[in-house]
């Protein structure tokens, strides 16, 4: 029978779309999008404290003005050191926890709404700047409703967490921020629990968010955990940022200007390989040595990033180390098939030049020892409802933007949705 109905809606969806959303707006459970790294806006206001390193960084006002993303803010060198500047974090020992750069403040706009990621930089509307937006417009297309079924939970995503014992300001006030969503979502929707959905870095952080609550909590408010992409051993791609740098996808933009901003990042720390996943197989070859990700002290050191050693082995490491089933059902959905860096090769010139890259398997960014690593990490546990599905040939960002990763995606989630709709008709 809950095959039957299962497969009626997704007829009558692909048939009559607008026929089928009134059948289905009463019955949805709510769902919370939470995006994946750099997949939300941030906006920034510079303050007296504020000492650029160039007078064109000078603000030009006092007021907020879009940090990330804006393009173009981004078309020229002095720009882009700018913009780098205002981006970095610092880490603190006295206090053991980050914080942006003297004299800049930053805030997370829309809070609550998926407006501030469906596209990187709503300026553009393009395919360079499209993220969640067409994932967001097929959910729309089944009955959810932005502000009533449907929530995004953007957030600070230079920030992470830490392990237990350090304080994390602004990661810690996020998890509050989205357990409150997460209540107020079931709340406003009759006490259904809901779908929490989640791409890449983000599901990293609900599922921190659901071993970090008691068990009663998560079966009261959480029908449903779909993590799309989600890198829970770290990627091999990271020690290739904290190389070489990164553009962040934006050709324009140069790689090395950005290295010393992408190191800062506690969340990029959060990223690396984990020694757990990745074990003791080279992962950067220099003519100085090779690093693995159980290396990763040795590696930041060889970097030039002294300063993240003592963060990474103190607050990050023991993160690591755990991943714990959250005892809640579970969809993990990952892109397979696609080349993916796996060792980096470094030349003469050392980690100021491009490397030669040997690829494996993945999505194009995280790779598939890392996607799947909850399916072996939590065999031994009979009582995680677990479901793992393999999208072949479909990249990381596909995997929110691709049509048929998309009908993936969907169907899953009105099967989830299917038992509320029978128990309502």
């Amino acid at each position: 029978m809950k095959t039957q109905c299962l497969c009626f809606l997704i007829l009558c969806l692909h048939l009559s779309p607008d026929r089928c959303q009134p059948v289905l707006a009463g019955n949805l459970h709510p769902l919370i999008l939470v995006p994946g790294l750099g997949g939300n806006q941030i906006e920034a206001s510079l303050t007296a404290a504020y000492e650029p390193t160039a007078p064109a960084c000078r603000p030009r006002d006092d007021g907020w003005f879009r940090l990330w993303l804006d393009r173009s803010a981004l078309l020229d060198t002095q720009s882009q050191i700018c913009f780098a500047e205002r981006m970095r974090l610092f880490y603190v020992p006295e206090a053991d926890d980050y914080c942006n750069a003297p004299g800049v403040r930053t805030r997370i706009p829309l809070f609550g709404s998926t407006m501030g990621f469906r596209y990187n930089d709503p300026d553009h509307k393009d395919d360079l700047s499209s993220y969640m937006a067409p994932l967001v417009e097929r959910l729309e297309a089944i009955g959810y409703v932005e502000g009533e079924t449907l929530f995004g939970a953007p957030y600070d995503f230079r920030y992470g967490l830490a392990s237990a014992g350090h304080p994390s300001r602004v990661g810690s006030r996020f998890l509050r921020d989205l357990a409150e969503l997460v209540e107020n979502a079931s709340a406003s929707n009759g006490g259904k629990p809901v779908i929490i959905l989640t791409h890449s870095f983000g599901g990293m952080l609900a599922l921190q968010l659901l071993d970090r609550l008691p068990a009663t909590w998560r079966k009261r408010f959480v029908k449903h955990f779909v993590p799309l992409a989600a890198p829970w051993g770290g990627t091999v791609l990271e020690m290739g940022i904290f190389a070489t740098g990164t553009n962040h996808g934006l050709p324009f933009v140069d790689n090395l200007l950005m290295r010393p901003e992408s190191q800062s990042w506690e969340s990029n720390l959060w990223l690396l390989p984990s020694p757990r996943t990745f074990g003791e197989a080279p992962i950067v070859v220099t003519n100085h040595g090779n690093f693995s990700a159980s290396r990763m002290s040795a590696f930041l050191e060889g970097v030039g990033f002294s300063e993240g050693v003592g963060p990474y082995q103190n607050r990050i490491l023991p993160l690591l180390q755990e991943l714990n089933p959250p005892l809640i059902p579970v969809t993990c959905i990952a892109g397979t098939g696609v080349a993916t860096a796996e060792v980096f090769v470094y030349g003469d010139g050392g980690f100021d030049e491009l490397p030669e890259i040997v690829y494996g398997d993945g999505d194009g960014t995280v790779n598939l020892v890392s996607l799947l690593a909850i399916e072996s990490e939590w065999f031994s546990f009979p009582e995680q409802d677990l479901k793992v599905i393999k999208l072949p040939n479909i990249s990381h960002l596909d995997i929110v933007r691709h049509d048929s990763a998309l009908s993936v995606v969907i169907e899953e989630i009105l099967e989830i949705n299917d038992g509320a709709l029978r128990a309502n008709s």
